[in-house]
């Protein structure tokens, strides 16, 4: 793997809302990183972040960006319908690649970049970043000393109304369409719960879930069900609902 050993020169493609607060100033303030240049299909908009984040190159086309020399890392940070071509282009400029979650469209789209990750030898790495805060390092302390017992139950509980605010607003809220984020707001929430539930217990044995559209207020489920087993018999129970009343929301993770 092409591993990046001075420092590492970041090009945004989408410099949209996850942008402006959550990474893209974190890309100038941890060592040996910089923010070379940003991306947007709205060359205002990509020039007014620049200034505003005192960054000092934009583009309007992603292919500009991933090819600039000044640029050695590439953040996608686009609704995932791009991230695969996005991210293929960038491994084939030998650029390492990194992709807001969901990763892509479909598994098979996650594959394909798995698999040509290897092929090129570019490292490509998904914004799961809660692994590293403290507050999840110190449930997997608690639970790897024995704290709290021995784990036998997990249970997530995400209860949200349709006029929730969970998830960023956007003038086409592309979220809630399919074929340009690969599912509902399931896609857009749950990655980051189940890859903590992973990174605290591993790979599940066994999985099982399916989806409903209960609201039928767009095109994509409001509803997902998901039970799974990890090692050592832990059992996992997921329920996610995106129109249930104001008076019944919640967002909780359980482990018993």
């Amino acid at each position: 793997m092409k591993y990046i050993t001075d420092q590492v020169k970041w090009g945004i493609i989408g410099a949209g809302d996850v942008c402006e607060k959550k990474s893209g100033p974190a890309f100038s303030k941890v060592p040996n990183s910089k923010l070379i240049a940003v991306m947007r299909r709205n060359i205002e908009k990509a020039k007014d972040y620049a200034r505003r984040h005192k960054v000092s190159g934009y583009y309007n086309s992603a292919s500009a960006l991933i090819n600039d020399p000044d640029i050695n890392a590439v953040y996608i940070a686009t609704p995932p319908v791009y991230h695969e071509e996005y991210a293929l282009q960038a491994m084939q400029a030998g650029k390492p690649v990194y992709i807001e979650k969901p990763v892509t469209l479909n598994a098979r789209s996650c594959q394909n970049l798995i698999d040509k990750s290897a092929d090129y030898g570019i490292p490509v790495s998904v914004a799961h970043y809660r692994r590293r805060l403290p507050l999840f390092l110190k449930a997997k302390e608690l639970i790897e000393r024995n704290e709290i017992g021995e784990v036998q139950l997990v249970s997530i509980r995400m209860l949200q109304s349709a006029q929730n605010q969970l998830i960023a607003d956007s003038n086409e809220f592309w979220r809630i369409k399919p074929e340009i984020s690969g599912g509902g707001l399931f896609h857009d929430l749950a990655p980051h719960q189940l890859d903590i539930l992973c990174w605290l217990f591993g790979k599940p044995e066994s999985y099982s879930g399916k989806s409903f559209n209960q609201g039928k207020l767009y095109n994509a489920p409001d509803l997902t069900l998901l039970n799974a087993v990890f090692q050592e018999e832990i059992v996992f129970s997921g329920f996610w609902s995106f129109n249930v009343s104001e008076n019944n929301q919640r967002d909780q993770c359980e482990i018993f």
